[in-house]
């Protein structure tokens, strides 16, 4: 569901680094929930796209050549769509847990930018994102939730993110 109306539509792409082969009962839980999460994604306000491959989720699409990196991305029709479905419901339990599942990496592993409606971003060009987010840190080009810009670019603008979750946008 998108407005026909907005020129822009907001993309983002998180990587994550696994602690351990996804066929590993470690990390069961996180592979049995991918299928309830994402449906609860496609369901939610201002959702409008995620990569995924003919298995219907992203594991098993590469990311910086690197068989231990996965990768999530999809469209929203605006930062407070993204951030409704991400902490809340079973995604903020995902997020919870994330630690159990994934490596702490110190760079950036989520980049978000804006792109045209109806664009759907591919994983060459997220790679492009993220570099540019971890080598210039925030700008109208790439950004994180803390530190956005608006669709034009124009001025960064702050956003508040619940402060028990301890993750880092």
């Amino acid at each position: 569901m998108t407005d026909a109306a907005a020129p822009f539509e907001l993309a983002q792409v998180n990587i994550s680094r696994l602690r351990f082969p996804l066929d590993s009962p470690e990390l069961k839980d996180f592979v049995d929930a991918l299928d309830p999460v994402n449906a609860d994604a496609e369901a939610a306000d201002g959702y409008v796209w995620r990569l995924q491959s003919e298995g219907g989720d992203a594991t098993d699409i590469r990311v910086f050549g690197d068989d231990w990196l996965i990768v999530n991305m999809t469209v929203w029709r605006d930062a407070d769509a993204l951030t409704a479905y991400m902490y809340q419901g079973r995604h903020r339990e995902m997020l919870a847990r994330r630690r159990e599942w994934f490596e702490r990496v110190r760079e950036a592993m989520t980049a978000l930018w804006w792109v045209p409606a109806g664009h759907r971003p591919t994983v060459a060009e997220a790679e492009a994102r993220l570099l540019h987010l971890r080598a210039h840190g925030p700008t109208p080009y790439a950004f994180t939730l803390r530190t956005s810009f608006p669709a034009q670019g124009a001025e960064p603008v702050s956003f508040e993110l619940p402060e028990d979750l301890g993750c880092s946008a």
